[in-house]
């Protein structure tokens, strides 16, 4: 039963995500509905791309989707005798739909802002590229500066003359 319940949530994802792509290229359906319903003056604008799902806010996105399913349900119950539908699987396919349409609102949204700023994010990940080579010879050029200023330091000191180990130990009077 699990198995069944997984399946009918992935189905059910893919689901939304054509629901959604459908209504944001045509609401015609919203329309009709839109005009059934409400007298002239209260109707949608002619231009509006608002429909069940598309630009809709969460309540009314899990209500509609609800009472598709609730349709569906009825239906199956009627042409089909048999309780195929129980609570688990009309949750779970609910709520696959539900996250569906915001999936798909997300990749629809992304895409457009890609489109948007490609330019400007294509320009910024060049600069960024350029600022971490300039970082980077900045570092090889501070660290040869330093080696050549330790060489420079070694150099520089006086060697002192030691004493060799036969002269102190004469001085100790050990020899």
């Amino acid at each position: 039963m699990m198995s069944l319940e997984i399946i009918a949530f992935v189905a059910s994802i893919l689901f939304g995500i054509v629901l959604y792509w459908r209504e944001s290229k045509s609401n015609k359906v919203y329309k009709f509905f839109n005009k059934l319903f409400y007298s002239k003056d209260l109707q949608m604008d002619a231009n509006s791309k608002k429909g069940f799902l598309y630009q809709q806010s969460f309540l009314m996105r899990l209500v509609y989707i609800a009472v598709l399913f609730l349709v569906g349900i009825l239906i199956t119950r009627f042409l089909i005798p048999i309780d195929l539908m129980t609570i688990s699987l009309f949750a779970s396919s609910m709520f696959g739909t539900l996250l569906g349409t915001y999936l798909a609102n997300f990749v629809f949204k992304s895409s457009e802002v890609i489109d948007e700023k490609g330019d400007s994010l294509l320009d910024a990940v060049k600069d960024t590229v350029e600022k971490g080579k300039e970082f980077i010879q900045d570092l090889e050029t501070k660290e040869s500066t330093k080696d050549v200023e330790i060489e420079q330091e070694i150099k520089a000191k006086p060697k002192v003359e030691k004493q060799s180990a036969r002269d102190r130990l004469k001085d100790k009077g050990l020899m």
